[in-house]
């Protein structure tokens, strides 16, 4: 199987933290035979200044992002956030600029979600993926709410051999991480990803897993600190997984 050229953004958080979620998805691409370019003069999205009332600096950002990927045939990430930011914010960055809110409306239009892009673009439900276990699934709010991508994710994993997919209560639900939220209104935050926490426990799953390591280090954290031994795990990482080799 062989599709046109992927070209991987890579979260800034994947990148400098959890870089293995990356690995998965080249693993996952290269099993199907998509080939890959990674563009290394890539950078932040913006979206971090942009969420912080920055524009002037969020839309420098924009204008780097598009240079590097405007040429791609299409633009994969593993991040709701982030793909959120490129399609529904960038075209606003250029309000005095046509010709950048142009480029910046045909970027948009080739960036996609991991999930999204296997089984919207390239029609792919199943990876020939393995996990022998339980997982439940933590629906992030920029991949639900923002740019709709519910079922996707689901598909990929009723695909995946021996692997049992448990919904938790309020799959939907905020995480508590929201970015700076989680530094603005530290209390608040941890009172949700608590209330998510419970509903994860609930289902008595092995792993919980996600679309959004922003989530996924949010929980991570908050599983640690109260001793709880959930495996997270970002759905590329379960994708990625075969029989004999890594999951």
């Amino acid at each position: 199987m062989a599709g046109a050229p992927v070209s991987l953004f890579i979260q800034c958080l994947v990148d400098t933290m959890f870089p293995e979620v990356g690995e998965a998805m080249v693993r996952v691409f290269d099993r199907l035979a998509i080939p890959l370019t990674y563009p290394d003069g890539q950078t932040c999205c913006g979206q971090p200044a942009y969420n912080s009332g920055y524009r002037r600096e969020a839309a420098a950002a924009a204008r780097h992002f598009i240079e590097v990927f405007e040429h791609a045939k299409a633009v994969v990430c593993p991040s709701g956030s982030c793909v959120h930011m490129v399609r529904h914010h960038y075209p606003e960055l250029f309000p005095d600029d046509p010709v950048m809110t142009e480029r910046a409306k045909a970027i948009a239009a080739k960036t996609f979600e991991f999930t999204e892009y296997l089984v919207d673009i390239l029609g792919i439900t199943d990876v020939m993926a393995e996990y022998p276990g339980t997982v439940t699934y933590h629906d992030s709010c920029h991949l639900s709410r923002g740019l709709g991508i519910v079922r996707q994710p689901r598909m990929l994993l009723g695909k995946v051999r021996g692997l049992e997919l448990i919904e938790m209560q309020d799959s939907d639900t905020c995480c508590g991480f929201g970015g700076t939220f989680s530094i603005n209104y530290p209390e608040i935050s941890v009172a949700m990803v608590d209330e998510k926490i419970t509903n994860i426990l609930a289902t008595g799953a092995d792993a919980v897993v996600g679309c959004d390591i922003s989530c996924l280090i949010n929980i991570l954290g908050r599983l640690s600190r109260r001793g709880e031994k959930v495996e997270v795990l970002h759905i590329a990482q379960i994708l990625a997984g075969e029989k004999g080799g890594d999951a």
